[in-house]
């Protein structure tokens, strides 16, 4: 068996197993990253980074140039009620004013890439098989096979030794099942589908959002389709289409997304010049992981990054931005205490929790209400008819939806900026099972 040493194992390389290398590298530390297929690789997602993602990728030190397949969007366009919009993204201090899409065939390897260069040590087709817990019952590595293309086990076993492990393996993350963290019942859990269609409306300025999708029935009536969509334009002659369901709706288990999909792009595919002729393959599915669905984000020498501890915005189902964010605090964390007594180190690794409910519990909360608010459909149809017509409504909605707004406490903000942000202290934060404030030890 092939044995390899490191002061980190990260699994997974996402974006957010490659940021939290990628930052732990540039500090110095000898990171090991474990990705269990091959790149290029795909990844069920809409491919779109928010300004807030943008900005957490330049704190990263990584350039998005358009040149490199990054198409730059100006806003977004939201549809429904009769109503369309188009909002650019907010005027932020040390926020981008755009946005960015690219497939996550590339996106990803752009990611993984950055990790390497940065002095991260990247194994391809390598599967996290269980985690090396030592008597205490802290993790202290995990045990690993390699993968053909397929993603099945072939080869000699390894075994990668860290006394901090990583777990950025995504939504059913077998790493933090295995150490006892299951998902949790009182989150939020949303579905998406998505498929990739060629369109001569590919480099569209907005990415769009339809918060209402409608479809025509055999009797020739419009009804109303649950969920939400997505169309984003990649820049390379192609989009992203999708839609999506909280299972706060009724028929989050009986409806078939696929179908749906199909429904509505016969509905209004014209209006990007898309149907079935225009398709690149099938439509594909995936869990979306929100709210802190997975806790406590830090278990015995365990931390949880990424869609593994359920970080997925409830109110729009982005992720990526919260993926290099929650790379990025830990990170810091794991580089200031990583290399101080072993018992001082595991308790102060506890302050990433408490760190990251700090940063995100407030709004996650408030995204369990809303998430609870749109299951019920006669409220959802209330206030898309009577909301999208006012413009201070929309421009409300949008800064919340992106969670892009100014904290009063570090800039200028105005009167939806501070509502928005005294809504996120208000609410109770969304437990991490740990302590909420830090305490000298």
């Amino acid at each position: 068996m092939n044995e390899f040493d490191a002061e980190v194992v990260v699994v997974g390389a996402g974006p957010a197993g490659s940021a939290i290398g990628a930052y732990l590298a540039q500090a110095g530390h000898e990171v090991i990253i474990l990705e269990k297929s091959g790149f290029p690789r795909d990844k069920i997602c809409g491919d779109a980074l928010t300004p807030r993602a943008v900005k957490e990728a330049g704190f990263l030190g990584m350039d998005l140039p358009e040149f490199d397949g990054w198409h730059r969007n100006k806003g977004l366009r939201l549809i429904g009620g009769g109503h369309r919009l188009e909002l650019d993204w907010p005027e932020i201090d040390g926020t981008p004013n755009y946005g960015v899409t690219r497939p996550r065939m590339s996106m990803d390897e752009a990611f993984a890439r950055h990790a390497q260069r940065s002095g991260a040590r990247l194994f391809e087709q390598v599967r996290a098989m269980s985690p090396d817990i030592g008597d205490d019952g802290w993790i202290r590595g995990v045990h690993a096979s390699g993968t053909d293309h397929r993603g099945r086990r072939v080869g000699p076993g390894a075994h990668f030794r860290a006394p901090i492990v990583i777990a950025a393996d995504g939504v059913s993350s077998r790493l933090a099942v295995s150490m006892g963290l299951e998902k949790r019942d009182d989150r939020p859990m949303g579905i998406a589908a998505r498929a990739y269609h060629t369109t001569p409306r590919h480099a569209d300025d907005y990415i769009e959002s339809w918060v209402e999708m409608r479809s025509t029935n055999e009797a020739g009536e419009s009804e109303t389709l649950p969920g939400y969509g997505w169309i984003f334009p990649l820049g390379d002659g192609t989009v992203n289409i999708g839609a999506g369901l909280l299972d706060s709706s009724p028929q989050f288990k009986s409806v078939d997304l696929r179908r749906m999909m199909n429904q509505w792009i016969a509905d209004m595919g014209h209006e990007w010049g898309i149907d079935e002729t225009t398709s690149l393959g099938p439509i594909k599915s995936a869990a979306l992981p929100m709210a802190f669905n997975r806790t406590p984000h830090f278990h015995r020498g365990l931390l949880l990054v990424g869609d593994s501890g359920g970080m997925v915005n409830p109110f729009n189902g982005e992720g990526i931005d919260y993926a290099l964010e929650s790379a990025r605090i830990a990170a810091e964390v794991i580089s200031t205490y990583s290399r101080y007594p072993q018992a001082v180190m595991r308790r102060r690794l506890e302050e990433y929790p408490a760190l990251l409910g700090d940063s995100l519990g407030g709004y996650f909360t408030l995204g369990r209400v809303f998430a609870s608010i749109i299951g019920h459909p006669a409220l959802m149809q209330f206030g898309i008819k009577y909301g999208m017509g006012v413009d201070v409504v929309m421009e409300f909605v949008v800064k919340l939806l992106a969670n892009l707004y100014r904290d009063p406490k570090v800039s200028e903000a105005d009167l939806i900026d501070r509502i928005i942000s005294t809504l996120t202290r208000i609410v109770p934060a969304t437990s991490n099972g740990t302590r909420k404030t830090l305490r000298p030890q």
